[in-house]
């Protein structure tokens, strides 16, 4: 049985609001060290320059950067991959979630091949420096088509190669039952034929399948619901509104969140993190070695809001730390 499993903060989620003062680094690192509830602090810094800093705060606050993360685009970034790799690595990470984002540089859907020769030779630089690329699932990446996880997982694992994934379910949850948001790359026709399952409480789930496959290296938990409202107060630089892949984690004052609040509609966000610690407790199988709150102020997720980000943070940490007791209990 596993006996540990560490559990951080994305950099982003250390905020009340996006109106408010940012707070500087000691103070970030202090929050969270003051908060009693995580363990390391989730960040990789944009420049090398930074990297002293960093270090610092996290030796004086005893938090160590466990992971990090960036975005890359295909046909421009490759390099700058290899580089954060190693840069995270330096400062003690040991997975970088990485995003591939869904158009190349020259404008056309990234291919599955394209996303596993880059995983293969992402791979390599994790094995030279010690810090593992873990491939996430996330809406604007090549990953929106879930299906699209498990064809590259299959390939890069015929080549004798692990697959590394970062699971962040909330991407997945907030599509159930949501037509407009299963339009984008053409999942509707497999969700309503029941090819590709959303819903963790229904056999064949994806969520479930990646989770018993053993992809899943690293994770996020930013809390989501079915159909979740879409973010009207916060607009994208080209007009559109939010798509809404964030939910309050408890009930927020009056006027603080743009939907009437209703705690049970987290509940397929809670399964999901059920079944994901419960393998992870019993299965010799499961690499998983953090979780990463990921409550952030983006448009698509808590922009325009006035519930405290850092609060809700640090209540599903809370959660998160209850719930891994009570899988590592029934193991």
């Amino acid at each position: 049985m596993t006996s540990k499993l560490h559990i951080g903060i994305t950099e982003k989620g250390i905020m009340h609001t996006d109106a408010d003062p940012a707070f500087d680094l000691d103070t970030r690192f202090r929050m969270v060290k003051e908060s009693g509830v995580y363990d390391y602090y989730d960040k990789t810094p944009e420049s090398l320059e930074q990297a002293d800093e960093y270090l610092a705060a996290s030796k004086k606050y005893d938090l160590p950067i466990r992971a990090g993360g960036w975005f890359y685009r295909l046909g421009q970034d490759e390099q700058l991959l290899k580089q954060k790799l190693e840069f995270s690595a330096a400062l003690g990470s040991t997975v970088h979630n990485t995003q591939i984002l869904m158009h190349h540089a020259d404008g056309h859907l990234v291919s599955n091949d394209e996303v596993v020769a880059l995983y293969l030779q992402a791979a390599e630089w994790g094995d030279a420096c010690g810090c593992y690329p873990t491939f996430e699932v996330h809406i604007n990446m090549w990953s929106e088509d879930f299906r699209r996880i498990t064809q590259v997982a299959d390939a890069v694992e015929r080549r004798g190669v692990p697959f590394r994934m970062t699971l962040d379910h909330s991407h997945v949850i907030f599509k159930i039952d949501n037509p407009e948001e299963q339009e984008i790359l053409d999942i509707r026709p497999a969700v309503e034929s029941g090819e590709l399952v959303l819903d963790p409480f229904q056999a064949g789930s994806v969520c479930k399948e990646w989770i018993e496959r053993g992809f899943v290296w690293h994770a996020h938990a930013r809390a989501a619901i079915p159909n979740n409202p879409r973010n009207i107060w916060a607009h994208h630089p080209d007009g559109r509104v939010g798509r809404g892949v964030q939910y309050p984690f408890f009930q927020p004052e009056p006027g603080q969140y743009v939907a009437p609040w209703d705690g049970t509609k987290l509940e397929p966000w809670k399964e999901v993190i059920r079944q994901l610690f419960s393998f992870h407790a019993r299965d010799a199988n499961s690499r998983l070695g953090q979780i990463s709150t990921e409550f952030i102020p983006n448009p698509d997720y808590g922009a325009g809001h006035k519930y405290s980000i850092f609060e809700h943070s640090v209540a599903c940490a809370s959660w998160l730390k209850t719930t891994w007791v009570e899988a590592t209990a029934s193991a």
